[in-house]
């Protein structure tokens, strides 16, 4: 008979987030404060977990303690194990586990469906299966990869329970979607026009997807074992000290007395726990569980609260040091050293977050939203004397990604390094109770990225079997008449419709598998090319109709989930606006142009974002009128374009705005601001 289980959360240790200390306890009267697990559950699917109890919940700790061990193992001087051995280990203890704690469904009432029996067996036979595969390769690397039946029907159930295990983790379109591809595999002879092939056998499938690296244990399964899975555990124990307070606080004390205070709160909190945690509906949840009552209180509408929120926490995938899952697999696509793509990304990411607050400071003069009193607002001073010491490891671990130390070793001394440093202080200390929550909560929050990767493989197994990727990338060249422009339209278009209802990193995968080649046979560099997937891979997580983070922020503000979806494209407009800057001004990337230069594309750019937020919300000094927005909407396209004529002409467009503004305002004299209600309207 199947169990009914409460869910617990596992993507972030959030009771800090919502504390109410002393310092910002007259900031918080009389907010109601939300449920930070119970919308975890219902709106972070990652976040689903089985309340295991005696026997099970033993055997859940256990093996999450071995498998972050292993890990902790293999990024350590003495960690020697292959590849390929490797990424056998990790993908069946991830697996294993994923069977034990994750439901087999989801009631409409939120209770979950579980059948233990099952779930002990079944991942019994993941494990199993992946160390009869570990004992293998050695063996197959010798006879030249000749299968035996026995290798076959193994290898078949291997494909079989990682598509099981993609489907209770992240949803059917994990199942669906590799599916679709394995049918093609087999079956594309039959199909007309450049969808065609060959056609392949089922023992040729099996042998592309598992013994080989090109398939299942390809390069993202082997970047979530060798680099992922430890910047996972690296935020889990940053959470266990209690990291997320510290940045919150902060965040409250740099910003929450600005026009627009907790939208601007949430701006930096978001950014400042994007740093180190990849999730975008996590970080909502984690960050909008304080930002969005404190925005509710002074005056935002609900959806609006929400949709800030879910702009500002989807940032957090594209904000070094510490980016989501996909960037570390565009470092092994690219083949450089992950140093490289916090360079390529750092003023992107800087852009983002000056397009949303320039958006966002709009918004709150337009409508006459201030800030809270500056004595009512945590002391930076007071929260880096109370926590300060756990920033350490996080500075260490930048300053050896910027040595050009390995991702992997450079996250294991700085977790190594935050044991050391949290003992410093007894609020922050870990002991052996914390330090196994810590091990644990790592591996469970690392299942869902590892065992996205894994299906990926299979999509990318069938790209390279069947030679697709090509094909559609000629296509969408050929479709664009060969105009950069329509390319990146396209590309664009393909990237955020794959990701809804896909992790960050699947939608990334897929469509670097396919896009990328489209844009850099215009040209283009192809770290440009690579960021520009990610980007709208990311951006992705705010677009309706399925937008994982937008419906996290509704939950958190009770609003309408498909409202506050609408109103975080709006505000992330600007967003959207990015990847093609740095795609035209490489200087972005800093993969060109000396130090003037990209100084100058940077501030540039920002004043880009400056003329395109004041088209968009239609207030500099006082209301636009539609006469001005539209020159300033061209002057926000002459900055794309990196050229001292075409900025020239846009700021001078700028200037002359802005002058008739502050003619205007002064004539007008003072007016009443818009209310909220007006605003929104």
């Amino acid at each position: 008979m199947d169990n009914e289980n409460k869910t617990v959360e596992t993507a972030q240790d959030l009771p800090n987030a919502t504390e109410k200390t002393t310092e910002t306890k007259s900031v918080l009267d009389n907010i109601e404060m939300v449920d930070v697990e119970e919308t975890l559950q219902k709106y972070d699917s990652e976040s689903v977990m089985l309340e295991n109890k005696g026997f099970t919940a033993r055997v859940t700790t256990i093996m999450a303690v071995i498998l972050s061990v292993y890990q902790l193992y293999l990024a350590s001087p003495w960690g020697t194990v292959p590849a390929a051995q490797a990424r056998a280990i990790h993908l069946g203890f991830v697996m294993a586990l994923i069977f034990i704690n994750v439901p087999i469904a989801k009631k409409k009432d939120g209770t979950l469906i579980s059948f233990t029996p099952w779930n002990m067996v079944a991942a019994a036979v993941a494990l199993l299966s992946n160390l009869y595969l570990y004992t293998r390769i050695n063996p197959l690397a010798a006879n030249g990869n000749v299968l035996s039946q026995m290798d076959y029907i193994i290898f078949a159930v291997i494909i079989v329970f990682v598509l099981i295990a993609g489907r209770r983790s992240i949803g059917n379109i994990m199942t669906i979607l590799p599916l679709v591809f394995l049918v093609y595999a087999k079956y594309g002879q039959l199909l007309p026009g450049f969808l065609q092939h060959r056609g392949f056998t089922w023992a040729r499938i099996i042998k592309m997807m598992v013994p080989s690296a090109e398939g299942i244990y390809g390069i993202p399964l082997g970047t979530s074992c060798s680099t992922i899975f430890l910047f996972v555990l690296f935020g889990a124990f940053l959470s266990e000290t209690g990291l997320s307070e510290l940045f919150t606080n902060v965040a409250m004390a740099i910003a929450g007395d600005k026009d627009g205070g907790p939208a601007k709160v949430s701006i930096v909190a978001s950014g400042l726990l994007g740093m180190i945690n990849g999730s975008a509906a996590a970080n909502v949840v984690t960050t909008g569980a304080f930002t969005i009552p404190l925005m509710k209180k002074l005056g935002y509408r609900d959806f609006f609260a929400g949709a800030v929120e879910s702009v500002a926490s989807t940032g957090g995938q594209i904000m070094p040091p510490v980016m989501g899952a996909a960037a570390f697999i565009m470092a092994e696509y690219l083949g450089v050293s992950y140093r490289h793509i916090i360079i390529y990304a750092i003023i992107p990411a800087v852009l983002y977050y000056v397009a949303l607050w320039i958006n966002v400071d709009l918004e709150a003069r337009r409508t006459g939203l201030k800030g809270y009193p500056k004595d009512q607002l945590p002391k930076i001073k007071e929260e880096f004397a109370a926590r300060g010491h756990l920033v350490i490891p996080v500075i260490l671990l930048i300053a050896m990604l910027m040595m050009d130390y390995t991702a992997s070793y450079s996250c294991f001394i700085s977790i190594v390094a935050l044991v050391i440093v949290s003992s410093f202080k007894k609020s922050t200390r870990l002991n052996p109770k914390s330090l196994i929550k810590a091990l644990e909560n790592g591996a469970k929050q690392g299942m869902s990225v590892a065992i996205a990767t894994a299906v990926c493989g299979i999509i990318v197994g069938v790209v390279n079997l069947t030679g697709i990727g090509l094909q559609l990338s000629n296509i969408i060249v050929k479709l664009a008449g060969g105009n950069l422009l329509l390319t990146l339209l396209m590309t664009m278009l393909a990237v955020v419709v794959l990701g809804m209802g896909m992790p960050t990193s699947a939608a990334y995968i897929v469509s670097a598998t396919v896009a990328v080649s489209a844009i850099t046979k215009l040209g283009i560099p192809a770290a440009a090319a690579h960021l520009f997937c990610l980007y709208y891979a990311a951006l992705s997580a705010i677009t309706p109709p399925v937008a994982l983070a937008s419906y996290a922020g509704a939950g958190v503000a009770g609003a309408n989930p498909n409202k506050v979806g609408w109103t975080a494209v709006r505000i992330g407009l600007l967003a959207f606006f990015i990847p093609y800057l740095f795609v035209y001004s490489p200087e972005l990337m800093m993969l060109q142009g000396n130090a003037l230069q990209i100084i100058w594309a940077t501030i540039s750019g920002c004043i880009g974002c400056y003329c395109l937020g004041g088209a968009m919300i239609g207030y500099y000094k006082t209301n636009l009128k539609i006469w001005e927005r539209i020159p300033l909407l061209a002057a926000a396209l002459l900055l794309v374009s990196s050229g001292l004529l075409t900025d020239a002409i846009g700021i001078a467009i700028l200037a002359a705005i802005l002058f008739l503004q502050n003619g205007r305002a002064k004539k007008e004299g003072p007016k009443a601001p818009d209310t909220p209600a007006q605003a929104a309207a």
